[in-house]
Protein backbone atom coordinates (compact mmCIF):
# COMPACT_ATOMS: atom_id res chain seq x y z
CA UNK A 1 0.00 0.00 0.00
CA UNK A 2 1.27 3.43 -0.93
CA UNK A 3 0.93 5.87 1.93
CA UNK A 4 1.55 9.32 0.51
CA UNK A 5 0.42 10.94 -2.74
CA UNK A 6 1.44 13.98 -4.74
CA UNK A 7 -1.51 15.68 -6.47
CA UNK A 8 -1.48 18.49 -9.04
CA UNK A 9 -4.06 20.51 -10.96
CA UNK A 10 -2.95 22.33 -14.09
CA UNK A 11 -4.67 24.22 -16.91
CA UNK A 12 -3.03 24.14 -20.36
CA UNK A 13 -3.63 26.55 -23.20
CA UNK A 14 -1.88 28.00 -26.21
CA UNK A 15 -0.19 31.38 -25.98
CA UNK A 16 1.97 32.78 -28.77
CA UNK A 17 1.80 29.44 -30.55
CA UNK A 18 3.21 27.54 -27.54
CA UNK A 19 1.42 25.21 -25.15
CA UNK A 20 1.59 26.77 -21.69
CA UNK A 21 0.73 25.13 -18.38
CA UNK A 22 -0.65 27.17 -15.50
CA UNK A 23 -0.43 25.41 -12.11
CA UNK A 24 -3.73 25.67 -10.21
CA UNK A 25 -2.67 23.78 -7.11
CA UNK A 26 -0.53 21.08 -5.58
CA UNK A 27 -1.15 18.94 -2.52
CA UNK A 28 0.94 16.28 -0.84
CA UNK A 29 -1.73 14.00 0.61
CA UNK A 30 -0.71 11.90 3.61
CA UNK A 31 -3.37 9.26 2.83
CA UNK A 32 -5.20 7.80 -0.16
CA UNK A 33 -8.53 9.08 1.17
CA UNK A 34 -7.18 12.65 1.36
CA UNK A 35 -5.71 12.41 -2.15
CA UNK A 36 -9.10 11.36 -3.51
CA UNK A 37 -10.88 14.07 -1.53
CA UNK A 38 -8.47 16.74 -2.80
CA UNK A 39 -8.87 15.66 -6.45
CA UNK A 40 -12.67 15.80 -6.16
CA UNK A 41 -12.51 19.11 -4.29
CA UNK A 42 -10.29 20.69 -6.96
CA UNK A 43 -12.48 19.32 -9.77
CA UNK A 44 -15.55 20.92 -8.14
CA UNK A 45 -13.57 24.11 -7.47
CA UNK A 46 -12.73 24.37 -11.19
CA UNK A 47 -16.32 23.56 -12.20
CA UNK A 48 -17.68 26.33 -9.98
CA UNK A 49 -15.26 28.88 -11.41
CA UNK A 50 -15.89 27.84 -15.02
CA UNK A 51 -19.66 27.72 -14.61
CA UNK A 52 -20.66 30.39 -12.10
CA UNK A 53 -24.30 30.87 -11.27
CA UNK A 54 -25.25 33.99 -13.27
CA UNK A 55 -28.36 34.51 -11.14
CA UNK A 56 -26.22 35.01 -8.03
CA UNK A 57 -26.20 38.76 -8.64
CA UNK A 58 -22.43 39.11 -8.50
CA UNK A 59 -22.09 39.55 -12.27
CA UNK A 60 -23.13 42.57 -14.34
CA UNK A 61 -25.89 41.87 -16.87
CA UNK A 62 -24.47 40.22 -20.00
CA UNK A 63 -21.12 39.36 -18.39
CA UNK A 64 -21.81 35.62 -18.43
CA UNK A 65 -23.06 34.15 -21.68
CA UNK A 66 -23.64 30.56 -22.78
CA UNK A 67 -21.19 28.92 -25.16
CA UNK A 68 -22.09 27.05 -28.33
CA UNK A 69 -23.61 23.58 -28.02
CA UNK A 70 -20.58 22.18 -29.83
CA UNK A 71 -18.20 23.19 -27.01
CA UNK A 72 -17.68 20.44 -24.41
CA UNK A 73 -19.24 21.33 -21.06
CA UNK A 74 -16.14 21.04 -18.86
CA UNK A 75 -17.92 21.92 -15.59
CA UNK A 76 -20.60 19.29 -16.26
CA UNK A 77 -17.93 16.68 -17.04
CA UNK A 78 -15.95 17.50 -13.90
CA UNK A 79 -19.06 17.32 -11.71
CA UNK A 80 -20.05 14.01 -13.32
CA UNK A 81 -16.57 12.57 -12.67
CA UNK A 82 -16.80 13.57 -9.01
CA UNK A 83 -20.20 11.89 -8.66
CA UNK A 84 -19.20 8.65 -10.44
CA UNK A 85 -18.51 6.09 -7.71
CA UNK A 86 -17.03 3.58 -10.18
CA UNK A 87 -14.53 6.15 -11.47
CA UNK A 88 -13.56 7.08 -7.91
CA UNK A 89 -12.95 3.42 -7.05
CA UNK A 90 -10.88 2.96 -10.21
CA UNK A 91 -8.72 5.96 -9.33
CA UNK A 92 -8.32 4.67 -5.76
CA UNK A 93 -7.27 1.22 -7.01
CA UNK A 94 -4.76 2.67 -9.46
CA UNK A 95 -3.21 5.00 -6.89
CA UNK A 96 -3.09 2.25 -4.27
CA UNK A 97 -1.28 0.12 -6.85
CA UNK A 98 1.39 2.80 -7.25
CA UNK A 99 0.26 3.96 -10.70
CA UNK A 100 0.04 7.51 -11.99
CA UNK A 101 -3.52 8.76 -12.55
CA UNK A 102 -4.34 11.59 -14.96
CA UNK A 103 -7.86 12.93 -15.35
CA UNK A 104 -8.13 15.36 -18.25
CA UNK A 105 -10.99 17.30 -19.77
CA UNK A 106 -10.89 20.09 -22.32
CA UNK A 107 -12.99 22.63 -24.13
CA UNK A 108 -12.14 24.59 -27.28
CA UNK A 109 -9.37 26.65 -25.61
CA UNK A 110 -8.09 24.89 -22.49
CA UNK A 111 -7.23 21.44 -21.14
CA UNK A 112 -7.73 20.89 -17.41
CA UNK A 113 -5.63 18.16 -15.80
CA UNK A 114 -5.84 16.50 -12.40
CA UNK A 115 -2.79 14.37 -11.73
CA UNK A 116 -1.96 12.13 -8.79
CA UNK A 117 0.82 9.72 -8.01
CA UNK A 118 2.20 7.81 -5.09
CA UNK A 119 5.29 9.45 -3.61
CA UNK A 120 6.76 5.95 -3.36
CA UNK A 121 6.22 5.46 -7.10
CA UNK A 122 8.14 8.65 -7.77
CA UNK A 123 11.09 7.04 -6.03
CA UNK A 124 10.80 3.74 -7.87
CA UNK A 125 10.82 2.86 -11.54
CA UNK A 126 7.24 2.38 -12.73
CA UNK A 127 6.47 -1.09 -14.02
CA UNK A 128 3.13 -0.34 -15.70
CA UNK A 129 1.56 2.34 -17.84
CA UNK A 130 -0.28 5.30 -16.35
CA UNK A 131 -4.05 5.32 -16.18
CA UNK A 132 -5.15 8.12 -18.50
CA UNK A 133 -8.85 8.91 -18.31
CA UNK A 134 -10.09 11.45 -20.84
CA UNK A 135 -13.49 12.67 -19.71
CA UNK A 136 -16.22 13.28 -22.26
Amino acid sequence: MHDEFLCHVTAYGVCGGRRIGVPLGTYRAPTLALALWWLRDRALWMAERLDPRPDSGSFPPGAVVPVADTVPDVPLLLRAWCADVDQQELVADELAGGRLVRIAVSDDTTEYELLAESVDALRMQRTGPALVMPVG
